[in-house]
């Protein structure tokens, strides 16, 4: 019986490992995911020596880079991937279908996030592996604790940030539009691909209102080498938290299975773009 009827821990396994496999055959999503971030820290790295972090204190380029890079990943992962993949597999029609089908709902769309947070450790652990490698990336061990609580909050936030931006886009051609659009400028606000050392006053209110800059400031505390005590930053940890506590309730007052008007299995439109 137990063969016969897998327990739910089991089901959202299988559902996590089917969302893997169809982003390793959807090969543009890993690329972007992946791929892209990392050839940025390797280009930044072959072209720049030391980056300014403050007056009086610089550092190597991937050990600047390569946290906030793993970040950027991570971000790409969760908030950007769940966004545009359950939009588009809204108005397609597959959240309706799994809606009409013993599968719990709970099972599948953690499949989609789980899968979503799997490819955020790996991506961000290769983009670190690639800094301690080959750029002598360094970090103190007592600040791994640190580190890896930030990288679960900001990773748990920016995924229900992602099923809020599935929740309010339009349809799933839009998706991805909007995806870019929100997050691509905060990212280069946010320190992430260049240093922003006297911004102006309304930019640097920007980056640290939205949640992608402390995500990296609280990360890259635990690499950053004329750091004294400790690596821990609760406050930046509220603010990333705040924002996941906002995706959930715009994902839960918003969130549909069915296709937008005009799309998905059952309008016209739906079916020629599946032919």
């Amino acid at each position: 019986m137990a063969d016969r009827f897998p327990s739910s821990i089991g089901l959202l396994a299988r559902q996590v490992g089917y969302q893997n496999r169809l982003f390793r055959r959807t090969a543009i999503s890993a690329f972007f995911t992946l791929a892209f971030p990392l050839i940025f820290l390797l280009l930044f790295g072959a072209i720049f020596d030391d980056i300014d972090v403050a007056p009086g204190q610089a550092v190597a380029a991937a050990q600047f880079y390569a946290p906030g890079l793993a970040v950027f990943t991570a971000v790409s992962a969760t908030y950007t991937n769940i966004g545009i993949t359950t939009a588009i597999y809204r108005d397609e029609g597959i959240l309706m279908r799994i809606r009409s089908t013993p599968l719990p709902r709970w099972v599948y769309m953690g499949g989609i996030v789980g899968s979503a947070v799997a490819i955020a450790v790996v991506g961000s652990l290769v983009m670190l592996a690639v800094g301690f490698g080959l750029y002598g990336l360094e970090m103190q061990a007592d600040r791994i604790p640190a580190a890896v609580v930030t990288f679960v909050v900001g990773v748990a936030s920016f995924s229900l940030l992602g099923l809020a931006l599935a929740a309010i886009a339009p349809s799933g051609q839009s998706a991805p539009a909007l995806a870019q659009a929100t997050i691509l400028p905060v990212a280069f606000i946010s320190n992430v691909f260049v240093v922003l050392p006297d911004p102006a006053r309304w930019l640097d209110i920007a980056g640290d209102v939205f949640p992608v800059k402390p995500f990296v400031e609280a990360f890259y505390a635990a690499f950053d080498p004329f750091r004294t005590g400790s690596a821990w930053e609760p406050g930046l940890l509220v603010r990333i938290a705040a924002w996941g506590l906002f995706g959930a309730i715009v994902a839960v007052r918003r969130f549909r299975w069915e296709p937008s008007t005009g799309t998905g299995s059952g309008g016209g439109r739906g079916r020629r773009s599946r032919r």
